[in-house]
């Protein structure tokens, strides 16, 4: 059983910044991609970034130089930074860990029971 839990959301004014993180514990070999992911009331569940183990990055455009995404590879965590917070930020953020490799020789996706940001104008 693979878990993933967050922490780090809340309560910004416009121009703020928070830092999120996601630790994924269990039985696991390795992780291939980790990423982060936001849902909007009314809205559909969207890509904010993701990273591989390599290091390689992915951004939406919309947080493109405003978020970093970075990753523990030992510890099996995934962080987000996010500066210049806008009130279109405010969201529920999800963690994600895909093409996970566990004990049991399986590759599967993993996703977080979300946390929320909410950035007040």
């Amino acid at each position: 059983q693979v878990q993933l839990v967050e922490s780090g959301g809340g309560l910004v004014q416009a121009g703020g910044s928070l830092r999120l993180s996601c630790a994924a514990s269990g039985r696991i070999f390795s992780i291939n991609v980790m990423g982060w992911y936001r849902q909007a009331p009314g809205k559909q569940r969207e890509l904010v970034a993701t990273i591989t183990s390599g290091g390689t990055t992915d951004y939406a455009d919309s947080v493109k130089g405003r978020f970093a995404i970075s990753r523990d590879n030992a510890k099996n965590t995934v962080y987000l930074q996010m500066n210049s917070l806008k009130p279109e930020d405010t969201a529920v953020y999800y963690c994600n860990a895909n093409d996970v490799l566990t004990v049991t020789f399986r590759r599967e996706n993993y996703w977080g029971q979300g946390t929320q940001v909410t950035v007040s104008s």
